[in-house]
């Protein structure tokens, strides 16, 4: 059968970074308050004109890199993005120019933090659908663009950067010892929409709006919901939490990982956390994480890998490979 495995992989974060100090500067806050409530120390921020298609360029390029390949031998780019540089054309046709492709195909996808997960899935299928052989799936995002520096609940969680990874399509037994994608599980539940939303839009408000939030309400759907999807996942392949040999989720509260980490009974040490660097950079946070895993060596060919992320809308979705 076919797996699409992952072949190459990039990340890139603006250089300015933002501590907690700097933005107690400005807001009613300490480094001490964010901290406790989020685990986050610092973000990086995109500078002036630098763009969500700038950031998924420089990660694409890497991966690509990586992968040992010529931009031209991808058929397919998936972006997820929730902070597109503009309202159409896709911020992917902005990649796929930039790389020189100009044959395929190149669109967004929008599941804000999930959006990565639910690339993956959708690439995924395409392979396994004999559609396309090498997919660059991307999750770039510039949050500071969209943040209300004035409230404290929200703008201290958000970050820039992008992260890419290439897949491709290879043959396998059919069996979990082989490389690549094994499945993905994708949720969504519209009844929470204004749980986490922005308060703008071109069919609305006409403008781009902030980033607004209820902490307590996500807080307590997320633990529940990723607990689901993990579990439905390891269930379809006989699998038990201790078979996973890395655990990357979305970066979004270390309270939140280390909640669900404790229900599984996974022990940190086998958790990529990454968000006191990062803090929550949505789409982009779970090819970050992998960019951080594998330069400092603890993600290696052929470990079991379980990714998750729920986002806004409520979305929510996970992924099982082996790398």
């Amino acid at each position: 059968m076919l797996r699409s495995v992952v072949r190459g992989h990039g990340a890139y974060l603006p250089e300015k970074i933002m501590s907690n100090s700097e933005i107690a500067g400005f807001l009613d806050t300490t480094d001490e308050w964010i901290s406790a409530r989020t685990g986050i120390k610092q973000r990086h921020i995109a500078a002036e004109g630098e763009l969500t298609s700038d950031l998924a360029i420089a990660a694409s390029r890497k991966a690509l890199a990586s992968a040992e390949l010529e931009a031209s031998e991808v058929d397919l780019i998936i972006l997820a993005t929730s902070t597109p540089d503009n309202t159409f054309p896709a911020t992917a046709t902005l990649v796929q120019r930039a790389l020189g492709i100009t044959h395929g195909a190149a669109f967004d996808v929008q599941a804000v933090c999930s959006g990565f997960v639910y690339a993956m899935a959708i690439a995924d299928n395409f392979i396994k659908a004999g559609q396309h052989k090498r997919v660059l799936v991307i999750g770039a995002e510039t949050f500071s663009r969209i943040l209300d520096w004035e409230d404290r609940t929200t703008c201290v969680l958000f970050g820039d950067g992008a992260g890419a990874v290439v897949l491709e399509a290879e043959e396998g037994n059919g069996t979990l010892e082989d490389r690549g994608i094994f499945s993905s599980h994708l949720r969504s539940d519209g009844r929470y929409y204004d749980k986490l939303f922005v308060d703008g839009g071109p069919s609305s408000s006409k403008k781009v709006g902030h980033l607004r939030m209820e902490g307590r309400e996500v807080f307590r759907h997320a633990v529940a919901n990723i607990a689901s999807i993990m579990q439905t996942a390891l269930d379809e392949h006989g699998l038990k939490p201790t078979d996973i040999d890395w655990f990357v989720p979305h970066q979004a509260n270390r309270r939140i990982l280390e909640g669900t980490a404790k229900r599984f009974g996974m022990t940190e040490e086998r958790v990529v956390i990454t968000v006191d660097m990062h803090g929550n950079t949505s789409a982009a946070s779970i090819p970050l994480a992998l960019g951080v895993a594998l330069e400092d060596g603890r993600l290696k060919k052929g470990d079991l890998v379980l990714l998750e992320a729920m986002g806004g809308g409520f979305t929510w979705g996970s992924v099982i490979l082996r790398w």
